[in-house]
């Protein structure tokens, strides 16, 4: 077994000890920017979404580490208008306020947009005097400490994560819950964010409860995720394939470590989580792996794989099986096999012009091959291509999709959902202001594939893609609307 640090620390290294010079000489240290918007002179006086306050007193947001913050969140209700100017609207409902521990977020999310998002901690207690954390309710989702502010930029719907979590959520056994909000950072618009329930642990969110020494309390719970080298990882066995089965030798796939922190694992639990990682992939990669007694089967819930997938193919998701794939696995007397939890999926839905991210008729899975040709290191592990190539594993896929398609998927539905996610925004303003703070249409942003030219000719094009993916799927799947 092996554990590796990520390839990225000698680059951060770098950069940090550059920035520590340029401190040094420095007579008087440039203040505290927190990477405002193109355009700080927007103005909220009322919307419909939540607005939420950061006041961090012009200290620096950081990545590495959490600092202290103060939050309020006003949220009247559904169907009320919410003021920025509380002096003027007395009365107004409180939310939330309190203190946080706030930090950056994010991989792709923070290094390549200018509009960064958040993880907070809610706190009982300030940061000198220990940081005591405290569950609390946010916008109506259950109580917690661990929250994230998404920051849509590169999707200029806005509504791509809250779009693919809907889909999700009726199917899989965990999906957590967002809300669109404003944003203000020390009196300045931030523009329109997702405050969204994070995957972790908690009696609200995936229950896993705290694995033990021995026994059936070391079986349970972990979390774990396929991503890249940013933090310290496991390396799997087996290398990733192409389209023929053939390995790509030079590519490694990588799991970190989520619940619990890689600090807090003992040894003797990650020695467990690691060997069942192992048992899992042995089975799939094994001449009878199809055995539905002691192949996969035994180590996987193959309807939580399955679901997990077809939410990952209708959105065409590029970073879908590599990147933020998250499984877990709770103590064996509970449920000895992993599941899946959908998360990520800004780049999905048509909305990334590399890796053929745009394309409607190619199944993600099989697509090591394109992103091995346009020089990704990472890559899907061989696991989906193996399951697919089970009669079974896609007889039950098949049956699926069909009950999707039946309930939430169905074309109305599915199209009410694009329009429901969308008004949110353009009813009150909220889309046009995030648009004046952050203006990009008709230009490049990022690697997006389509560039329109306002807010509803993004929202058009999205469920033309739609329309077009899903028709695509149902002539793959053997599904007859």
């Amino acid at each position: 077994m092996e554990v590796r640090i990520g390839f990225g620390v000698t680059k951060w290294w770098l950069a940090a000890l550059t920035v520590a010079l340029a401190a040094m000489v420095s007579c008087s240290p440039e203040p505290a920017r927190n990477f405002p918007p193109d355009n700080t002179e927007v103005r909220l006086d009322s919307t419909n979404l939540p607005i939420v306050w950061i006041e961090v007193g012009g200290d620096s947001i950081m990545r590495s580490e959490r600092i202290e913050a103060r939050m309020k969140i006003i949220h009247n209700g559904e169907g009320h208008l919410n003021y920025a100017d509380t002096a003027a609207h007395p009365g107004q409902r409180v939310d939330y306020e309190g203190l946080i521990a706030l930090r950056h977020r994010g991989n792709s999310t923070y290094n390549d947009s200018p509009k960064k998002p958040y993880s907070f901690r809610t706190l009982q207690e300030p940061l000198k005097r220990g940081g005591k954390k405290q569950k609390v309710s946010i916008l109506g989702m259950p109580k917690d400490n661990n929250w994230a502010l998404l920051a849509p930029y590169a999707d200029k719907s806005m509504i791509r994560d809250m779009l693919a979590l809907e889909i999700a959520r009726p199917w899989m056994e965990f999906t957590p819950l967002g809300r669109h909000c404003e944003l203000i950072v020390d009196g300045t618009y931030y523009g329109v964010y997702v405050l969204t329930e994070v995957v972790s642990k908690g009696k609200n969110r995936l229950n896993l409860g705290k694995p033990g020494s021995q026994g059936d309390a070391l079986t349970g719970g972990y979390l774990m995720e396929v991503d890249n080298v940013d933090e310290v990882t496991y390396v799997s066995k087996y290398h990733p394939v192409d389209s023929n089965g053939k390995p790509f030798e030079d590519c490694i796939i990588h799991f970190q470590y989520k619940e619990p922190d890689p600090e807090d694992l003992r040894p003797e639990q990650r020695q467990y989580i690691e060997h069942q990682i192992d048992l899992m992939e042995a089975a799939l990669a094994s001449p009878g792996y199809r055995d539905p007694v002691n192949g996969y089967r035994r180590y996987l819930d193959m309807m939580s794989f399955i679901d997990y997938q077809l939410v990952m193919e209708v959105s065409h998701n590029v970073d879908a099986y590599r990147l933020s794939g998250k499984f877990f696995k709770r103590r064996d007397s509970v449920d000895p096999r992993f599941k899946m939890v959908v998360w990520d999926a800004n780049m999905a839905f048509g909305n990334y012009r590399a890796r053929e991210g745009w394309r409607t008729d190619t199944w993600m899975y099989r697509s090591n091959d394109v992103m091995r040709q346009e020089g990704e290191d990472y890559l899907i592990p061989f696991w989906w291509q193996r399951l697919n190539e089970d009669p079974a594993y896609t007889a039950a896929l098949r049956q699926r999709w069909a009950e999707y398609r039946r309930t939430n998927l169905s074309d109305e539905r599915l199209m009410a959902t694009v329009d429901s996610l969308a008004t949110v925004l353009t009813s009150h303003g909220a889309e046009q202001r995030n648009s004046q703070a952050w203006p990009r249409w008709g230009v490049w942003v990022w690697n997006n594939y389509y560039v329109g030219s306002n807010y509803a000719d993004e929202i058009s094009f999205l469920k033309s893609w739609l329309n077009k993916r899903i028709a695509w799927m149902d002539r793959q799947l053997g599904y007859h609307p």
